[in-house]
Formats: C-alpha cells, structure tokens, sequence
C-alpha cells in the first residue's frame, strides 16, 4: 500500500480506468458473440444487420484506447470475411 499521496491516487484512478476498459472489453466481447453466432447459424439477414454494430463497437474500443487499431482492423476483417462467406 502506497504512503505517499499522488501514489494512493494513482491506484485509485488505475482502478476505476481498469473497471471502464473491462467493461468495453466485455460488451466489445458479447456483440461479436452475437454476429458470430448468427454467422454459425447461417442468419445473413440477422448477421448483416449485426454486423454494423459490431464494426462500430470496435471502432469505438479503439477511440478509447482498449484496442490497438491494427487490432481492429485484424478484427474487423476477419468479420468481414466470415460475413462474406455466407453469400
């Protein structure tokens, strides 16, 4: 435990930071769940209507620094590409 002042609320601002990014990181992780199991399920209507919100849900990771943007880009066309594979 930190003695000095600006150390204590270090920890107390990288907590709440870590609590913010885990929950992107969480409803980041359930809406690609969602396309991706409308894509196992064969849904192209469903699935191209996920897939906007999905794109825009990493874009928004990114603005927010819990994504690199490389790493979206990879995620993003990986989607694009199963979504694709359905026509």
């Amino acid at each position: 435990m930190p003695n000095i002042k600006s150390a204590k609320k270090r920890v107390l601002v990288t907590e709440k930071k870590t609590m913010e990014n885990k929950a992107v990181k969480t409803a980041l992780k359930t809406t690609i769940k969602k396309f991706l199991a409308a894509v196992n399920a064969g849904d192209k209507a469903l699935a191209e209507k996920l897939y906007p919100e999905t794109v825009s849900a990493i874009d928004s990771a990114v603005t927010k620094g819990v994504l690199h943007k490389n790493n979206a880009s990879n995620k993003k066309a990986k989607l694009a590409k199963k979504l694709n594979s359905l026509a």
